[in-house]
């Protein structure tokens, strides 16, 4: 029997942690030649050069797709995209795979799939089916569906969106959530030891996890994130850790704002590029709550016990644990989300770990799945029609 040979794209750190234990199965398999494109921030010295990570894990990169991110307006966006449709085209011409796995919503993932979908390969979409609707991404996600043949959703109405969106039943798996899969594992490291590496004191106020990312669908980025930041003023003994932003226009500006906003405050409060898969783990089981818009807050954080406090609308849509706290981009409505967060009433809550994204177990189930489908002749896909009373 041949290796099946099976592309996964990479563009994040976050992507990465969701596709780490997916990686590993497929990679230990010698029944298939895993082959890992990098590209997107994983290349960008500005990102953290969180290929390093990559490399660190030990897993062979087959290709890097140098998209060359510079300005993150408009313009400089599009740019990358073109240079990244360029390379996929490339790379998949050299590697030849089988099928392309691609996760999520980032316009990076876009021009592997467009790249994908040209060369006639089989494309794998995870995380399809659901809803952002302050940001781009939620027109990508659904294009990415469009382009792709299996699909590995996080949750039964995702499942049934995916449908509604005319994808055969027979290709859409309801898998749970792949980012939770390494919250089940043994390895994460000491609290103490990560708060005392990154020079955050390991004692006094609550502990704050931020990340907070532009709306790509609204303005005054710049004014939301000093909205955030003036909110934090209100707890003066607060611990916090801020994470990157994305590659996303205006991410630049957020950016400045929160470095400016960590010397001012330290040491008691630090901003890091990338924590890296085992210390975010860690990070996030310590956290008294996470704040921000990043999706983490709302799939991964609620499957560790802590309350998010979710800030605007770039999560609008998406489902909910009970211990998500939602709140407009203005600093009064932040602070009495944040004291909410930190109640008793939301810290018994969160501690009861109600997701719905599933209980782990996801990157198996899509392993064992990549392993077995037929990849023979379903490129041509024929539109499943739901049935619509007259």
């Amino acid at each position: 029997m041949n290796e099946r040979r099976i592309a996964v794209v990479t563009g994040s750190r976050a992507e990465y942690g969701i596709l780490h234990r997916l990686i590993g199965l497929l990679h230990r398999d010698a029944a298939i030649e895993l082959q890992l494109i990098a590209t997107g921030t994983h290349l960008s010295e500005r990102h953290g050069m969180t290929l390093r990570e990559i490399e660190a894990d030990g897993f062979p990169i087959a290709a890097k797709v140098d998209m060359e991110l510079g300005a993150d307006d408009a313009a400089g966006l599009a740019e990358a995209m073109g240079r990244g449709l360029g390379g996929f085209g490339r790379a998949f011409a050299e590697l030849k795979p089988d099928i392309v796995v691609v996760l999520g919503d980032r316009y990076e993932i876009l021009a592997a799939a467009e790249a994908a979908m040209l060369a006639r390969l089989p494309i794998a979409h995870i995380h399809g089916g659901e809803a952002s609707e302050g940001q781009i991404d939620e027109a990508i996600r659904h294009a990415l569906t469009k382009m792709a043949h299996y699909h590995f959703v996080a949750a039964e109405p995702y499942r049934r969106r995916v449908i509604q969106m005319g994808e055969d039943p027979s290709r859409v798996f309801n898998v749970g959530a792949p980012g939770l899969d390494p919250l089940t594992e043994e390895d994460t490291a000491d609290p103490q030891d990560i708060l005392a590496e990154l020079g955050v004191p390991g004692a006094g106020g609550p502990l704050f996890l931020v990340t907070y990312h532009p709306v790509t669908l609204a303005g005054e980025a710049g004014e939301a994130a000093a909205q955030l930041l003036g909110a934090l003023d209100a707890f003066p003994d607060a611990r916090i850790i801020f994470t990157g932003t994305n590659a996303d226009t205006a991410g630049e500006e957020i950016a400045r704002l929160i470095e400016v906003y960590a010397v001012r405050h330290a040491p008691r409060t630090v901003c890091v590029q990338s924590l890296g898969r085992r210390r975010y783990g860690t990070v996030l089981r310590a956290a008294d709550a996470v704040i921000g818009n990043s999706s983490s807050g709302i799939i991964e954080a609620p499957a560790v016990g802590t309350p998010t406090v979710n800030i605007g609308p770039r999560q609008q849509g998406r489902l909910r644990a009970p211990c998500v706290i939602d709140c407009d981009a203005e600093a009064g409505a932040i602070v009495a989300a944040i004291r909410h967060a930190l109640s008793d009433e939301i810290q018994v809550q969160a501690a009861r770990c109600e997701t719905p994204y599933g209980r782990g177990g996801a990157s198996e189930r899509i392993y064992e799945k990549l392993r077995e489908l037929p990849l023979e002749n379903i490129l041509m896909k024929r539109f499943y029609e739901l049935e619509v009373p007259a």
